[in-house]
């Protein structure tokens, strides 16, 4: 059986990630298409909007034939870790080809770039740090040492989003020495970073906008995304009373910095020399965590750097046990989320070769059960207690399976 991997958030799927999905199938012609999706807290820091499970169930009814999440320790992470970590899933699933979304839209142009690097890597390396100790950001890091080596010849816009991390994809699909073959989709109509809703294929960003600011449910929005989407959406909201967004998370937040020594604030991970002390005084005196973010950015901080440390903050999650799980050469355990029976053929397929076991809960043997438990009471700690509880099983429950549903 021929495998296509994705390596996708669904926060919500909406509309570019159905037509992500259908192009990669028809251009691999693949039997199975494996989605690495991020669980309950994503890349940019953020928890998503439904949960992990919702979310796996969604892609699975839209013809996604197996989720896998991608562990935390990777998920919330810069472009390097994430792309590296969701490669390294891919590979040990033994992935024929992956695809991508990119702004580019050519395969070529990541190609050409990762051969520019590698030729000049200790030039690229020193310029890259140098730009970072000058207080710049990985991306704008990234552009300026691509450009000290050359890079202005190649016709890839490195302010893009999706560009850079394509880059981190290409890359680790050769240096893990895989037999992965990555191509890529040029993005449809919006701009990642798109605020509105302007067409039927938007950001997910100006959807989720919309539904945290307003609650309703205009006709552009209604159009953003499939009826599956739709549905679950206002499923969630109906069932547990709210949607998954850092505003409800502020007051815990805020407990957990005011309740911390700056010993323990120190030894969060992503936390730099000091930030600890400028994190507690603007929690002080913040009222919602978009003055919290306000008072703590800086040029050195970035808005996306700030949200993954406030994950880890809410998470209590450390620098010693991320670099712990980060040393593994494999992961030990997949996770998976949801399959359909194309899905499950595969896995059955494939499981003499598995060189990791497959899980279908947290439940033990699993090795990352500890945190995935935690990250769960963090997550639905916005939700009444009796609605917790009840979101809290689906960590021990099986995949979800469409060919047994009811």
């Amino acid at each position: 059986m021929k495998a296509c991997g994705l390596i996708v958030e669904y926060n919500p799927y909406h509309n570019g990630h159905h037509y992500h999905f259908q192009e990669a199938k028809k251009q691999s012609g693949a039997d199975c298409m494996i989605a690495v999706m991020s669980g309950n807290f994503l890349q940019r820091g953020e928890p998503a909007i439904i949960d992990k499970f919702e979310r796996a169930k969604i892609a699975i009814d839209q013809g996604i034939d197996l989720v896998i999440e991608l562990p935390f320790f990777y998920a919330v992470q810069h472009s390097e870790l994430f792309a590296k970590g969701a490669v390294q899933v891919l590979n040990q699933l033994f992935t024929d080809m992956f695809c991508f979304g990119s702004e580019h839209g050519e395969i070529a142009g990541f190609q050409h770039m990762y051969d520019l690097i590698h030729q000049h890597l200790e030039k690229y390396e020193k310029a890259l740090q140098d730009e970072i100790n000058k207080g710049s950001s990985y991306p704008k890091a990234h552009e300026v040492a691509l450009y000290h080596i050359g890079g202005e010849k190649l016709s890839i816009d490195f302010s893009k989003p999706n560009n850079i991390l394509g880059y981190q994809y290409v890359k680790h699909a050769y240096q893990l020495k895989t037999s992965l073959k990555p191509f890529t989709i040029k993005r449809m109509k919006n701009d990642y970073h798109d605020q509105t809703i302007s067409n039927p294929i938007a950001s997910a960003t100006s959807i989720r906008n919309q539904l945290f600011s307003e609650q309703t449910w205009s006709k552009q929005l209604q159009e953003s995304m499939p009826a599956k989407t739709r549905k679950s959406l206002l499923n969630y909201y109906d069932k547990n009373g709210k949607w998954h967004y850092w505003e409800h998370y502020f007051p815990l937040l805020q407990y957990r910095i005011l309740t911390s020594s700056f010993d323990q604030l120190h030894n969060i991970n992503g936390m730099k020399e000091g930030l600890e002390h400028r994190i507690y005084r603007a929690a002080k005196q913040s009222h919602n965590f978009q003055e919290l973010m306000e008072k703590v950015k800086t040029k050195r901080y970035t808005w996306t750097s700030l949200q993954r440390i406030f994950t880890y903050i809410l998470t209590n999650t450390s620098k010693a046990e991320i670099s712990n799980m980060q040393k593994q050469t494999n992961l030990s355990s997949l996770r998976v989320l949801a399959m359909s029976e194309q899905g499950r053929l595969y896995l059955n397929n494939k499981k003499k070769s598995l060189q990791t076991t497959i899980a279908a809960s947290i439940k033990e043997p699993y090795p990352y059960k500890k945190i995935d438990e935690r990250l769960s009471n963090a997550y639905y700690s916005i939700m009444d207690p009796h609605i917790q509880q009840t979101l809290l099983k689906q960590e021990y429950k099986p995949p979800y399976l469409p060919f047994n549903q009811n």
